[in-house]
């Protein structure tokens, strides 16, 4: 688990520094805690991973979601697209020695299969779906919201072929793949996730 960052508390009129090192153990107690309550390690990894993980309250709120969310049908398949793209992602940044970032995806260009225009199409509003229910706390919702990516993922798998011959088609494509996994980067870190 990394470090939390050092956060700044007002109290009355005063401001005074949490330790990082007190803001550490607590954030260690609540995983403990976590792990008797029976939630799987790697589902608090995938939590605490996130920028926002020095809010615990929401942090117990959002494991709590992941759990039913992973053991649904969508949420379970929804995670084997996510592994799917972040392996070509970096199979291929590896053999190019270069990375592909999401916010790059042109959706104006190299849309020659309807089932990568339909999943493009998609992505931009679903990110900011779950960005709404996020910012209002409602992590099983931005779950679900998630979930609504599903099917356009299997179509875009099951019809696209991301290593085509065309360099400029090959690229946007990694760079959606990218894309998706940025969108679900933020309700959980998925490549922390077992399974």
């Amino acid at each position: 688990m990394r470090p939390l960052p050092r956060r700044v508390v007002t109290i009355g009129c005063e401001t005074s520094e949490i330790d990082d090192d007190l803001l550490q153990f607590f954030a260690d107690r609540l995983n403990a805690h976590l792990r008797d309550e029976g939630v799987r390690h790697d589902h608090i990894n995938a939590v605490f991973a996130l920028p926002d993980a020095d809010d615990l309250v929401g942090v117990v709120d959002r494991v709590r979601a992941l759990g039913p969310f992973l053991a649904s049908d969508d949420g379970a398949n929804l995670l084997i697209a996510y592994k799917r793209a972040a392996n070509i992602v970096r199979a291929e940044e590896k053999k190019d020695g270069e990375g592909y970032r999401g916010g790059d995806y042109a959706s104006d260009t190299a849309l020659q299969d309807a089932a990568e225009g339909v999943l493009a199409e998609k992505l931009g509003p679903t990110e900011s779906d779950v960005g709404e229910a996020l910012a209002e706390e409602d992590f099983a919702q931005s779950m679900q919201l998630l979930a609504g990516l599903r099917t356009p993922l299997d179509e875009f798998f099951d019809q696209v072929t991301v290593n085509v011959d065309d360099p400029a088609t090959r690229a946007n494509r990694l760079r959606l793949l990218a894309r998706i996994q940025e969108v679900m980067n933020n309700v959980a870190d998925f490549s922390k996730v077992e399974g």
